[in-house]
């Protein structure tokens, strides 16, 4: 904890070696193998011209100094002006290529970072902020992008100084040494700061990304905080977040960049010893003046390097931990175990569940040597308290979570050997709370099913509730839905829920308290529809209305994980068990005796 805000690891986070990484970040280059080559040969190249020009500088230098021939002078401007063209050219086509190649990494580590994270089940959801892991995927790689490009200008710097070197050698060995000993202080300078460096560049990437995940959370909570007038509130928290990120970042600013005095000190002393020696070999017939300039231009020429280099590290520390980030997020394993990958075709949806044991933390149990078969064709509902067990059982024959023991079967396979894309194809879930992605009506509907023309989205739509409602909507099926669905009231957000699964046609149909949040107009329609979609296939209605659980073949009724009562309505009402009981808590004032019984009692 630092500033009173989490800034600790994620779960999944790893440590990698500064090799390990590097080899790993190397691969991620192998497509782009012909790019790098142009961009390394003008890199060679761009250098050169540049480290010529303090050369031919010094030449003229010279020529002024003894016969001042101004068509030599002349001739020499020309080449220094064709030399700078040449390296602006060659740079120019150095970035246009160097960026590609960047952008092709960043994207493809993007695409590596999504394809793990949709790859995880929804416990790896529920244990980590969403906003952390967008975090990582955007600003992370953004600034591994950085790195690589501050990494290509290194290159670059790098043959410069190098080139530079060989020239002055051969002009004073004793003045090139002189330059030559700041160097080794430049990278111990620069390499001492690499571990903290590292340290406060992944505090920094953890505030930004809790930042990113309270704005993400509680915009996407804005109603509630309206309704609660909880604005000021909100505000405060985000100032609190917003403020721990400052704080960090400002720590991290300040000792990345204590890197520059103190590299600016030796660069002033080097300044210093060579006037003071180059002045006397002057004044000596050592060298010319032509020749000192050089030196003097050459350690612009060269610290500019270095300091390029120097402050590479630091930055070079932030790639390296915003690559670790993303590679820890990449290497996560996903929960959900395929054993096989058998890829079903239309299944009958017999199901079997046998001592399932389950928990979303250890040694609490959600389910605990729990059985179940259901035949093909049959309607269950599954009733019970709060916490039951209810959605859990919906959730883990979608293969959302992984259970911890037992096993499930459809068909009698176990669904750890489906192809889970195929397996998943033939489940059609409805959920209680209808989301909708902000696009179509007709694009909504059609997510499962992106090729179907428009007769069956509005033949999926007659089936479930009639398609009329549609064309009360300005633009019918073009209708933007919003954000979330939230241009559509409930109910109509519900019924385009329905008719996207059942546009799918599944084999075995899931409905998660799926009419308790529509208005009893619109629930009579689903419940027409419900009719004729549950008959010839396996359907678990997870219950809150009376009529679904009259019209079912058989009720569950759970109670902590366990089954408790099983059997049809009438069976389980003469029991006058725990179904009695639920039926006189929830169900009861939804009969129609009931509501006969109000009236008679009005007029009485």
């Amino acid at each position: 904890m630092a500033y009173g805000w989490n800034l600790e690891a994620e779960e999944y986070d790893r440590t990698f070696s500064d090799r390990v990484l590097l080899k790993r970040i190397f691969s991620y280059f192998g497509p782009y193998k012909r790019s790098m080559t142009i961009v390394i040969l003008t890199i060679v190249i761009s250098s050169i011209t540049s480290a010529f020009v303090p050369v031919l500088t010094s030449i003229i230098i010279n020529n002024l100094e003894t016969n001042r021939n101004a068509f030599y002078i002349f001739i020499v401007i020309i080449i220094i002006l064709i030399f700078n063209l040449l390296s602006y050219l060659f740079n120019y086509i150095q970035q246009r290529y160097a960026f590609r190649v960047i952008g092709g990494v960043v994207l493809d580590l993007r695409k590596d970072a999504v394809d793990a994270v949709l790859n995880h089940d929804l416990s790896f959801f529920d244990r980590n902020p969403t906003g952390k892991i967008v975090s990582r995927v955007n600003s992370d790689s953004d600034t591994f992008g950085t790195t690589v490009d501050l990494s290509v200008q290194l290159i670059s710097s790098v043959l410069i100084v190098i080139f530079l070197i060989i020239i002055m050698f051969f002009i004073n060995i004793l003045l090139t040494l002189a330059i030559i000993i700041a160097v080794p202080a430049f990278f111990v300078l620069a390499l001492s700061f690499r571990k903290i460096a590292r340290k406060k560049t992944l505090l920094g990437q953890r505030a930004l990304a809790s930042v990113n995940d309270f704005v993400k959370e509680s915009f996407s909570g804005i109603q509630i905080a309206k309704t609660f007038r909880q604005e000021e509130k909100l505000y405060e928290q985000f100032n609190k977040v917003n403020d721990t990120s400052y704080k960090v970042n400002l720590r991290r600013a300040f000792i990345l960049n204590a890197i520059f005095p103190s590299l600016g000190i030796i660069q002033g002393i080097v300044l210093t010893l060579l006037v003071l020696l180059g002045g006397n070999n002057v004044l000596g017939g050592t060298i010319s003046a032509g020749e000192l300039n050089l030196f003097l231009q050459g350690v612009n020429y060269l610290f500019f390097p270095l300091l390029t280099i120097a402050s590479f590290w630091p930055t070079f520390q932030a790639g390296m931990a915003a690559s670790e980030r993303i590679f820890s997020l990449i290497d996560t394993i996903p929960l959900i175990i395929q054993n096989d990958n058998i890829k079903p075709s239309r299944l009958k949806g017999n199901l079997e569940i046998r001592n399932l044991v389950f928990h979303y933390e250890k040694n609490k149990n959600v389910f605990d040597n729990f059985s179940l078969s259901i035949k093909s064709g049959e309607s269950i509902a599954i009733v019970g308290h709060t916490g039951a067990g209810k959605s859990s059982l919906a959730k883990l024959l979608a293969r959302f979570y992984e259970f911890q023991g037992g096993d499930i079967s459809v068909d009698g396979i176990s669904i750890r050997n489906y192809n889970l894309k195929d397996y998943r194809r033939q489940i059609g879930i409805i959920p209680q709370t209808p989301f909708l992605f902000a696009d179509s009506i007709e694009n909504n509907i059609k997510y499962c099913c992106i090729g179907a023309k428009k007769e069956e989205v509005y033949n999926s739509l007659n089936v479930t509730s009639g398609s009329d409602w549609i064309e009360d909507l300005s633009k019918g099926l073009e209708t933007d839905t919003g954000e979330r669905g939230s241009r559509l009231s409930m109910g109509q957000r519900q019924l385009v829920v329905f008719a996207r699964v059942l546009l799918e046609n599944p084999a075995i149909l899931i409905l998660d308290e799926a009419t308790a949040s529509v208005d009893p107009f619109t629930e009579t329609r689903i419940q027409d529809a419900l009719q004729k979609t549950i008959e010839g296939r396996t359907s678990i209605i997870i219950a809150h209305r009376l009529w679904t659980v009259r019209h079912v073949d058989r009720i569950i009724v759970l109670d902590h994980g366990k089954i408790i009562e099983e059997g049809n309505h009438d069976e389980l009402m003469a029991k006058g068990g725990m179904y009695a009981e639920l039926y006189d808590t929830y169900f009861r004032h939804q009969s129609l005796e009931y509501i006969e019984q109000l009236k008679e009692k009005r007029l009485a």
